[in-house]
């Protein structure tokens, strides 16, 4: 799920990823006239991107024509001679003449998911001196081009916010369900004894636990384990509004009923605090009513 996640944020910043890459290696290599130079720059380009799996040079028939440049051993030094023509990333910078940047694929080396940056270099007579490719991992270029990434800082120190928060927020919703469910249990077998208050009390706490865990859940999916976003991904928002202030709607009606009974009885002086509630309430459901409509029109 969290890949799928990634792959979808990829997507969504591929432009800003490739005009950085491109803009970066540009001022790294362009110039080189010749493959002695090129050899020289692809060391400057490594300091660039420190995070980079590999640096490689192709020849124009999709030939390494350089050792790799990586950070992990077994494969610095390596890779001189292989030819790489078939690869996506080598025909597409022939056809299209400029940088290009690649969809994630499996690396063979990690196994993790990587892009490849390819850039053209062309001599004077605009014949091609080589290509350029760079190896970065899926993580490595979320977390360069998007600050808010999963994988910065501050995408991971937001994550174990989150987390605290919605334990925090989980063991609220705990606490008034074993409330609710005890004020039931303390009723016994007594039909007699039944206090109707204690009902309605029990049925607002076990409400608002179910209205706490509704949004724990969405902010736990969301935040913490990267869920998917579906095709439309302001009506998931919109559903989690709509069934949270439902819940909330309803336990104050159950208390606005309560009450009205209850000052009936007891204190028909009072049954006018039970109506500014019941006026709440209905602003409450107006409210909502004008949130869905306009939302709905935008989307």
């Amino acid at each position: 799920m969290i890949i799928v996640k990634d792959i979808q944020e990829y997507s969504e910043l591929r432009a800003r990823a490739r005009a950085y890459i491109c803009y970066t290696m540009s001022r790294s290599i362009v110039g080189s006239q010749t493959l002695e130079q090129v050899f020289i720059n692809l060391n400057t380009l490594n300091e660039a991107f420190s995070t980079a799996e590999a640096i490689y040079a192709l020849d124009k028939n999709g030939i390494q024509i350089t050792d790799n440049i990586s950070r992990y051993k077994n494969k610095h030094g390596t890779g001189k001679g292989e030819d790489r023509s078939q690869r996506a990333y080598f025909y597409k910078t022939l056809n299209e003449h400029r940088c290009t940047l690649t969809d994630p694929y499996p690396s063979l080396l990690t196994n993790e998911l990587v892009v490849t940056s390819s850039f053209p270099l062309y001599d004077d007579n605009d014949e091609l001196i080589t290509i350029i490719c760079i190896d970065i991992s899926l993580k490595n270029i979320l977390k360069i081009i998007n600050p808010s990434s999963s994988y910065s800082i501050f995408g991971s120190t937001s994550k174990i916010v989150y987390t605290a928060f919605s334990l925090a927020l989980f063991s609220v919703a705990l606490l008034l369900f074993l409330k609710g469910v005890l004020s039931f249990v303390n009723f016994g077998l007594d039909i007699k004894g039944i206090d109707i208050e204690e009902i309605f009390k029990s049925t607002i706490l076990l409400t608002l636990s179910l209205a706490i865990v509704d949004l724990v859940k969405a902010i736990f999916e969301e935040e913490v384990l990267k869920k998917e976003k579906k095709h439309n991904h302001s009506e998931e928002s919109h559903e989690t509004m709509v069934r949270f202030l439902g819940s909330i709607i309803i336990a104050l009606s159950i208390e606005a009923l309560m009450l009205v009974f209850k000052f009936a009885l007891t204190s028909p002086n009072k049954l006018l605090y039970a109506v500014y509630l019941l006026f709440g309430i209905t602003s409450l459901i107006l409210g909502l009513s004008v949130y869905l409509r306009v939302n709905q029109k935008k989307d």
